[in-house]
């Protein structure tokens, strides 16, 4: 098939035109950064730009998206504004079908867990609201006759992934102890990258009847945030623990800095990180067959071991524009002497 991937400098983006090459396909890759993974250096909410870059598709597989680090107005317009983009474009090259990676971000912070796709999506910020909002767009396309995979992965990591984890890695690797709001006993799933690279390309493969549906996708191993950090730890070798934090004043402390833009931690997340966090993926395993291999500790480990052979490399000059880039770490850098 011909197969174009939005967002294809991305960590996600990248790993898919590499793998979709090797199992034979002709694959383009959109994004607005330049990369050997990208074919058509194009903004998706650029119309024209787009038709030529779907000229001839088969298939679209759109990856491209804002972080919850960007401005407001940024995320609504490449989420929401690219995506419905995107849609109109894909209608106009009439392709067969269309795989829109969301979020589990959708349901913001569920009280039902774990949480299964029929749960209402109740954004609680931005970010949340705008995945929210192109999933809407999503389904507007479904119900006009577009077969349109929706995927929902939990948070994804491995090689490439740098972000908030660029922190722990770091700070592991220096010899410091690692602090969690409260006990950091909460379960906390995700997703490993080479495992929803699997999930996409079983959902490619899907008879329409079966891919035109909406997904959850996360790690079916996990344990808590404790376990899963100490995990890092062990790894650097230094013998050092995972710390508890009183919640409550941690969590006004680390709020106000966010909202002095001093802190790269933002609200949902903070939330999230103080209540169990995982979905079903039954629905996923029993209609597209689909197990993930790795576990939470798998894909962190990788990930670890990775950052540390390539910590040393030249960084952007803008740090945290995308999940491969690491995250300025603002006052919390300065945090590091107590621990």
């Amino acid at each position: 098939m011909v197969i174009t991937v939005t967002g294809a400098a991305g960590m996600l983006g990248s790993r898919l035109v590499e793998r979709l090459t090797a199992d034979g396909h002709q694959v383009r890759g959109v994004d607005i950064r330049d990369d050997a993974t990208v074919t058509d250096v194009c903004d998706i909410r650029d119309a024209r730009l787009l038709d030529r870059a779907f000229a001839d598709s088969h298939v679209v597989i759109h990856c491209a998206a804002a972080l919850p680090s960007y401005p407001p107005d940024q995320i609504r317009s490449v989420i929401v504004d690219g995506t419905r983009s995107m849609f109109s474009a894909a209608r106009r090259a009439r392709v067969a079908r269309v795989l829109h990676v969301s979020s589990t971000a959708v349901y913001g912070l569920p009280k039902q867990v774990p949480t299964p796709e029929e749960h209402p999506r109740t954004p609680v910020d931005t970010y949340s609201a705008a995945k929210a909002a192109a999933e809407e767009i999503a389904e507007e396309h479904r119900a006009g006759g577009l077969p349109v995979a929706v995927l929902r992965p939990k948070t994804f990591l491995g090689p490439g992934r740098m972000g908030l984890f660029a922190m722990l890695f770091e700070w592991a690797e220096e010899g410091r102890n690692f602090p969690v709001l409260g006990r950091g006993d909460v379960r906390i799933q995700m997703f490993a990258v080479d495992d929803l690279v699997d999930a996409v390309v079983t959902v490619l493969n899907a008879p329409d009847e079966v891919a035109n549906d909406t997904y959850n996708l996360g790690a079916d191993r996990f344990g808590t945030l404790r376990e899963d950090f100490q995990a890092v730890l062990d790894a650097a070798g230094h013998g050092r623990r995972v710390v508890s934090l009183p919640a409550r004043p941690a969590l006004a402390a680390l709020s106000l800095l966010e909202r002095s833009r001093l802190s790269p931690v933002y609200g949902r997340l903070l939330h999230k990180l103080m209540a169990d966090s995982y979905v079903s993926t039954e629905k996923a395993r029993r209609r597209l067959g689909f197990q993930p291999k790795l576990s939470n500790q798998d894909a962190i480990l990788r990930t670890y071991e990775w950052w540390r052979a390539e910590r040393h490399r030249a960084r952007p000059a803008r740090q945290g524009r995308t999940s491969r880039d690491p995250w300025r770490q603002g006052a919390l850098s300065a945090a590091k002497i107590f621990f």
